[in-house]
């Protein structure tokens, strides 16, 4: 994105902060083809017989937004990153919804792909991943959040050390560790009969 569009949408930004309500429906068409970058690369770790589709996703995320209030936007990247952390909390909905009206249906999934191995694909529990990263959000939120901004948001390692105000070597191997981490808590839950 181009450093005018990042300072109109910066602008933006803070013009919702200080109350205009009309400040996000202008920054929306900016950001839009971000969104759907981000919806759709959560969807397509989906399953494939998935009901909510990428565009009623993005909808449901921007009325969410409509209802931040308080929050200090930084700039487009932290809003692209609340945007996708919604997103993440949608789908979880969706497959809690999905999974109490049909009981012993296929669980919904998230594929996590390996940097170590490439091609070495994960597939993790949507419900189940969601609870690991809440008690990895407890004690080490930093790692969390990488996980939620790369696996959900599809941020590079750039954006996220620019983000969270660390370098990409930190970004790299706290994904690392944090994927190990969760692998164990999933494989330990699996392995318990939880």
């Amino acid at each position: 994105m181009k450093t005018n569009d990042q300072a109109k949408a910066t602008e933006l930004l803070q013009a919702w902060n200080e109350g205009d309500a009309s400040a996000l429906g202008k920054l929306m068409p900016d950001v839009h083809a971000e969104l759907h970058r981000i919806a759709c690369c959560l969807m397509m770790r989906e399953r494939q017989d998935h009901t909510l589709q990428t565009s009623a996703l993005i909808n449901e995320a921007y009325l969410r937004l409509g209802g931040y209030r308080g929050v200090r936007w930084q700039n487009r990247t932290h809003f692209l990153a609340i945007a996708a952390q919604l997103m993440r909390r949608i789908l979880v909905d969706h497959a809690r919804a999905r999974n109490s009206i049909k009981r012993g249906a296929a669980e919904p999934w998230l594929i996590v792909e390996s940097e170590a191995q490439p091609g070495n694909n994960t597939r993790w529990d949507l419900v189940a991943l969601n609870e690991a990263m809440t008690r990895l959000a407890e004690f080490d939120r930093r790692k969390n959040q990488v996980v939620e901004l790369r696996a959900f948001g599809g941020l590079t390692n750039s954006e996220i050390a620019n983000l969270i105000g660390v370098s990409e070597i930190t970004v790299k191997r706290d994904w690392k560790l944090a994927l190990a981490w969760l692998r164990r808590e999933l494989e330990s839950e699996h392995s318990d009969g939880s």
